[in-house]
């Protein structure tokens, strides 16, 4: 029998995987967090599926989301990123990644984990909604207006409330699998 997903899945077979394996679970290791937190910077205005198709080269162009390494790019690196076909190459994006991996260190700094910080935005435990279907999923909340806000504030770029919340979806601080879904019971905490 096949497996209920989520709509957006479809029928690609990487967003499948990637729905299957990664979105929505609870995720607290720092490296990782980075990684999405650039990617879904990246993302702002095209569609996910265009930046899971170029993450392995985001990984391999970002000296796989080493946030000390980014964080001292220059110039010369940010020249030799605008010319990689591997990703996506805006300007913006590229300099707003280099001072997300200082301002991510910087909250590491002060907190202990960039995590501790993150999770207190859902209280430190995942937010469980119970939606039917995808056109009842908001496209943000107070938690991510909150989450924008002080990221915002902290000097992060490409932060607003609509890419934050679909970090907090990416990374499980919102189980927001619909409930017909095979993963939202399998993410519901027992």
């Amino acid at each position: 029998m096949k497996k209920q997903r989520c709509v957006w899945a479809g029928d690609d077979t990487l967003y499948q995987s990637y729905h299957d394996t990664e979105w929505g679970i609870p995720l607290h290791d720092d490296h990782r967090l980075f990684e999405l937190l650039i990617l879904e910077g990246a993302q702002a205005g095209l569609s996910w599926i265009t930046i899971l198709r170029k993450r392995e080269n985001y990984r391999a162009a970002f000296d796989c989301f080493d946030a000390k390494r980014i964080a001292a790019y220059d110039a010369n690196k940010i020249e030799s990123l605008l010319q990689n076909p591997g990703i996506v190459r805006n300007r913006l994006k590229l300099e707003a990644a280099i001072v997300n991996a200082q301002r991510f260190l910087a909250v590491q700094n002060e907190f202990g984990s960039f995590a501790d910080f993150i999770w207190q935005f859902v209280g430190s435990k995942p937010k469980q909604d119970a939606w039917r279907n995808h056109a009842e999923i908001p496209a943000n909340t107070p938690e991510s207006d909150a989450m924008s806000r002080e990221l915002k504030r902290r000097g992060f770029k490409f932060v607003g409330s609509t890419i934050c919340y679909a970090y907090m979806q990416a990374t499980g601080m919102v189980n927001d699998h619909t409930t017909n879904c095979f993963r939202y019971d399998e993410l519901r905490p027992s």
